[in-house]
């Protein structure tokens, strides 16, 4: 622990690099994953490509873009070069994800000489093995330092250096889109909280309530604190699994499949604690001795099949040999006979939210394969995703766009819309109104002045023949008058809230002189 009780980390970051490692780096081109734009090359993005762009919009971009498939293995297995190169400076290197590892900062930067001594060290080492891999047009790896992780990470595309104490402050100005979920983005954005300064002003517990676990995690990075610290100490005890084989292995697959029951345990293990692993450290040992150890870091829990991926990765890093390209310990020598598995932190396992088909590539690409076959056979605009609008009715406030279709939103939906039915949303919106009866205490029908007051207080509700209602609540109403400037679009409506005798409360709309319910609440 450094002074102040603040953990000090180094990030190095090399950027694009599956497409250093596929040796594309030099021309227009993008890596693909669900056909969508994961990575991309400087001249690529000179052209207009931007990530999560999808094929075509790509294209369009930069005709003649090269595409090449996401290959985590190879990525991995080349980006060992650059973490060897990085451990020559601390054993204790923690792989995030291909392009990105992270160190102490305490203990090199005081035997280095202080933390600018450091970083121009690292970086000048990084770039070196990454040349090596990607040839020397390959960018130039930058090293960020900052108090927490999260803040390092960013640092390190600036190769920023932020002062001790000063994450908070360094983070404040960032968009809030630097947070890496979509989600909460989004709806920051629609909130009007555009930077992690003012995200981190919110009250803790209107976070909690509205945005939930993943919000608070989210929360307390925009103030410059972390759910975990780069402190890379002797693993928990009863925390590590292993397999000792009676014949050397050198065959990637065939550890694989060894690791697969190693990770089960191990999942298993923590799941029975009510923990989560969010740091693995795995260990492999040859005949002749020779040994590799790293650290992997997650930013959500691993599951059993993460924990073999990483196995694998690192596995094909070493047995290809892809270190001695950078000058460090090449391939081993003989087989393996040792695998291990340690959770090096544990955190409560809070659960995690999956998508409808779970979390594999695969069952996101037959999505897409199956989206674009019914596209084929029924047209464009036959399957769409719901996109928040502005608007002041219930069936406004959502647009549809068919599927493929850039997501953008319409009309501000943050905006003052006079005359917009307050919150909470109604469940079900009917595409067409039911329309209705409503009267007063004295069998009046109740109308809207135009000054947006009731002739008198709705009493009843008629749905049809023999199906009559008592309204026990109402609010509103809601008056709004538009396109008021053109004549061929203007109207005048006014919106109701009731809540029914059987318990069943919906949204009343009057619009020439009748009534009928737009939407209703569960």
């Amino acid at each position: 622990m450094s002074e102040g009780g603040v953990h000090r980390t180094v990030v190095a970051w090399c950027p694009d690099w599956p497409l250093v490692a596929a040796g594309l780096v030099t021309e227009p081109s993008a890596v693909l994953k669900a056909n969508r734009v994961v990575a991309c090359s400087a001249p690529a993005r000179s052209e207009g490509v931007r990530l999560r762009q999808r094929r075509r919009e790509a294209e369009a971009a930069c005709p003649g873009l090269v595409f090449v498939s996401e290959d985590p293995a190879r990525d991995v297995r080349t980006f060992e070069a650059v973490v060897s190169a990085v451990a020559r400076f601390s054993p204790q290197v923690e792989v995030t994800r291909p392009g990105v590892c992270s160190l102490p900062a305490r203990g090199p930067a005081r035997y280095f000489g202080g933390e600018e001594a450091l970083a121009a060290l690292l970086a000048q080492a990084a770039t070196g093995a990454a040349h090596q891999i990607g040839g020397e047009y390959a960018p130039t790896c930058r090293i960020g330092i900052a108090d927490t992780p999260f803040a390092a990470r960013l640092a390190a595309r600036e190769s920023v250096i932020v002062p001790s104490g000063q994450a908070a402050r360094w983070l404040a100005p960032l968009p809030v889109s630097v947070l890496g979920v979509a989600s909460i983005g989004e709806l920051l954005g629609r909130l009007g909280i555009h930077r992690l300064g003012q995200f981190a002003e919110m009250d803790e517990g209107v976070v909690s309530g509205r945005l939930g676990v993943e919000g608070m995690r989210a929360h307390r990075l925009a103030r410059g604190l972390d759910d975990h610290r780069l402190v890379l100490d002797e693993p928990l005890p009863d925390m590590s699994i292993q397999r000792e084989l009676e014949d050397p292995v050198d065959r990637v697959e065939t550890i694989a499949f060894i690791a697969a029951g190693l990770a089960e345990e191990l999942a298993s293990r923590l799941s029975g604690r009510g923990l989560a692993c969010t740091r693995l450290y795995v260990e492999a040992s040859t005949e002749n001795a020779e040994e590799l150890a790293r650290w992997w870091r997650a930013d959500r829990p691993f599951t059993a099949r993460s924990m073999v991926d990483r196995v694998r990765w690192q596995l094909e890093g070493w047995l290809t040999g892809a270190a001695a390209a950078a000058g460090a310990p090449g391939a081993p020598t003989s087989g393996i006979i040792l695998i291990r598995l340690t959770a090096g932190e544990v955190t409560p396992d809070s659960g995690r939210q999956l998508g409808l088909l779970g979390e594999s590539a695969e069952a996101s690409q037959r999505v897409e394969r199956a989206v674009a076959r019914v596209q084929g056979l029924l047209g464009h605009e036959s399957i769409g995703t719901a996109v928040m609008a502005g608007g002041r009715g219930p069936l406004e406030q959502v647009r549809i766009v068919p599927w493929g279709e850039p997501r953008a939103e319409g009309l501000p939906a943050t905006q003052p819309w006079p005359g917009r039915l307050p919150p909470p949303a109604p469940t079900v919106v009917y595409a067409t109104p039911i329309e209705v009866s409503v009267r007063d205490l004295h069998g009046h029908p109740v109308e809207v002045s135009g000054r947006g007051r009731p002739s008198g207080a709705p009493s009843r509700l008629f749905l049809g023949p023999g199906r009559e209602y008592t309204v026990t609540r109402w609010a509103g109403p809601w008056p709004s008058d538009e396109r008021w400037w053109d004549p061929a679009l203007h109207r005048r409506r006014a919106r109701m809230q009731v809540l029914l005798e059987d318990g069943s409360a919906h949204v009343l709309a009057l619009e020439g002189g009748r009534w009928a319910i737009e939407a209703s609440y569960d």
